[in-house]
């Protein structure tokens, strides 16, 4: 997959701006605030519709009322591309696939994407939201049934809550629950099963690669934390049907047994969205053990296996998007990105504020930012 085109209107500090891009590495050097990390950013929202943004109407230019991103690829050899346009007046999207409007889930997952910023670097002393935002943005540009599965099953969610908060105060009948537990069941079990599968995957890419970029007899494992898991997930065939089904029932008797207190709680405290990744170096967990060089690696281990998941579900890599990380790597690190980049060919869009970070030789398109200008 190839990035050829990105055109942006009023998108962030970019009153306008037209770029053809490289096939392979392309470098956006300047300072701190002059709009590199927008054009990163523009690429990534348009994979899955997400961004650091507290809200989507922060990407518009402040005094404008919508922005326009459009970005030109190609997949398998064919030209395509994707487009959203937002409105800060009616605080809406629309999203256009090869100019023809679409819902949002026929549109993520066209253009694929990973970015790899500063903050990744800590994901594993962070919050879990954080953890699952990873694997919910990375499974929803492999799979589209991921994608529809998790936006009914927050609609599912926000509407059992409701109802929780209402028959806590007396308002609504605890037999009305029972539709929605039904509905809760079913779709955690169908995301559950897919993250399980899509984490098996990725650990085994990940192990390979850690112990590739640390030379190090180190062993580094993923492993799916299930709430309230009372059995062991190991020893089931979670790629068969079956498993599905087992899934389906144990969420049952989980989601009965714990009601009562959902209802106290006036919200519900188990499912999906309460799950997390662990990570272990030598069975040791990460986040409590680890050293600050040792984060580094698994995390720029898990980014890279984050390409090889997608180039096996898609049949080619993703683009990747380095937001100034070069800078919070060290030279053996640097060199081993780099060299892994060039072996893959695969195309890269990376912000820095040095020159310094990258090799004497011809590695690829420069672009100084400054102001939301690109020269």
């Amino acid at each position: 997959m190839r990035v050829t085109e990105i055109f942006l209107k009023d998108y962030r500090n970019f009153a306008e701006l037209k770029l053809d891009l490289s096939e392979g590495i392309n470098i956006f050097l300047g300072r701190n605030a002059q709009g590199k990390t927008n054009i990163l950013e523009a690429v990534y929202f348009a994979s899955v519709l997400r961004s650091r943004a507290v809200k989507f109407t922060d990407l518009i230019s402040w005094d404008k009322d919508a922005a326009f991103v459009k970005i030109g690829f190609r997949k398998a050899e064919v030209s395509q591309e994707v487009a959203v346009e937002l409105s800060a007046r009616k605080r809406s999207r629309r999203l256009f696939v090869n100019g023809e409007m679409v819902r949002s889930k026929s549109f993520v997952g066209r253009l694929n994407s990973v970015i790899f910023a500063p903050e990744d670097l800590f994901m594993f002393r962070g919050s879990p939201a954080g953890r699952r935002q990873f694997l919910n943005a990375e499974i929803s540009q492999a799979s589209p049934v991921y994608y529809e599965n998790l936006q009914v099953y927050n609609h599912i969610i926000n509407q059992r809550n409701v109802l929780l908060k209402k028959i806590r105060a007396g308002q609504a009948r605890r037999a009305s629950l029972e539709t929605w537990n039904e509905q809760f069941a079913k779709y955690s079990a169908r995301i559950t099963a897919e993250r399980l599968i899509s984490v098996d995957m990725l650990k085994d890419f990940a192990r390979i690669i850690y112990k590739n970029i640390s030379a190090q007899n180190e062993k580094f494992s993923i492993k799916y934390d299930l709430k309230y898991l009372d059995f062991d997930i190991t020893k089931k065939n979670f790629y068969s049907g079956e498993f599905k089904h087992y899934l389906f029932d144990w969420y049952k008797k989980i989601i009965a047994e714990k009601s009562q207190r959902d209802i106290e709680r006036g919200n519900s405290g188990f499912g999906p969205h309460h799950d997390d990744l662990k990570f272990f170096i030598n069975d040791r967990e990460l986040k409590l053990y680890g050293s600050q060089g040792q984060m580094r690696t698994a995390a720029l281990s898990l980014k890279l296996s984050e390409l090889e998941f997608l180039k096996s579900a898609r049949g080619e890599y993703p683009v990747l998007l380095l937001d100034d990380v070069m800078s919070e790597l060290d030279a053996n690190r640097r060199e081993q990105l780099l060299k892994f980049l060039k072996l893959k060919k695969i195309q890269t869009i990376i912000t820095a504020t040095e020159k310094k970070y990258f090799p004497d030789a011809d590695f690829g398109k420069v672009f100084e930012v400054n102001a939301g200008k690109i020269f």
